[in-house]
């Protein structure tokens, strides 16, 4: 981390920041969206969309979810669509190669096409201010009428080439949209913590339509084959499209390179991390 003219920069990874704001099409910025602890800066209001599914890509546990939603910002081509301004956030703000724009940390990206929204985030989001960031976001994503798909590894190690186990766990309606595409329910009791626990919550509590997908998950390392299986069995199902996951596995390798001193920096703060866990531990 660096100083640079009154304000803190951060860097992650070397790679280029997917889902450019600098698109052929010009920005409109409408004001922000309050939502009683912070705003969400909707920049574009040439998009439309109608009752959206919005999938988390929060860092936690072999960087799946943040993995799944770059890679589904890159694949679908999304364009920047806000900028999310909730309290507890960072105040940091982040850049990319190639570009000297500077970013916020968390950024909604937005598909038309698909009705789907996207959470990237450069950052994560500290045990302290996860119950501020799940109201401020699950307050806008109700007054948008969203329905939110939340990630989240759980740290097992396999054997080369096996396929990781994923489950779905669901409310407000969330249980029903699994069992509609056969994702499966857990095979052991559990909980997720951390800002995506958090958000889970703040759903369960407010009656809100949300559905956790969980996924075996290196816990060491980012774990692309995880995210993939996140995206192909996960993700695709519950939008009804075919997401290509050839990019990840194909270049696991490059990828976990790349993202390789994000991983370490949620490993050295585990309790920041979203994560499933085995319930077994906390009894």
């Amino acid at each position: 981390m660096c100083r640079v003219a009154g304000g803190w920069i951060c860097a992650f990874g070397s790679g280029k920041r997917v889902g450019s704001s600098h698109d052929s099409r010009a920005f409109t910025r409408s004001p922000r969206q309050p939502t009683g602890m912070g705003s969400i800066d909707v920049l574009r209001d040439d998009v439309s969309l109608d009752e959206p599914t919005l999938v988390e890509g929060l860092p936690g546990v072999g960087l799946v979810g943040k993995l799944a939603t770059d890679h589904l910002v890159e694949t679908f081509e999304m364009v920047h669509y806000a900028n999310v301004h909730c309290d507890g956030l960072p105040p940091v703000t982040t850049y990319a190669t190639g570009d000297r724009e500077l970013a916020t940390p968390v950024r909604l990206y937005a598909d038309a096409e698909r009705d789907l929204l996207a959470l990237q985030s450069d950052v994560p989001v500290s045990p302290g201010a996860a119950l501020e960031f799940a109201t401020c976001l699950g307050r806008w994503s109700a007054d948008a009428e969203v329905t939110a798909l939340y990630l989240s590894g759980i740290g097992r190690e396999r054997e080369e080439g096996a396929t990781p186990a994923l489950y779905g766990v669901g409310t407000g309606g969330g249980s029903e949209r699994l069992a509609g595409v056969g994702i499966d329910p857990p095979t052991e009791s559990g909980l997720i913590s951390g800002p995506t626990g958090a958000l889970l919550s703040h759903a369960l509590d407010t009656g809100a339509t949300a559905v956790g997908l969980v996924v075996e998950a290196t816990p060491q390392f980012p774990d692309p084959q995880a995210a993939a299986r996140l995206l192909e069995a996960g993700i695709g199902p519950l939008l009804d499209v075919d997401v290509p996951v050839a990019e990840l596995v194909d270049h696991a390798e490059e990828i976990r390179a790349a993202k390789r001193r994000l991983a370490e920096r949620m490993q050295e703060a585990e309790e920041t991390s979203s994560q499933a866990r085995p319930l077994g531990m906390y009894q």
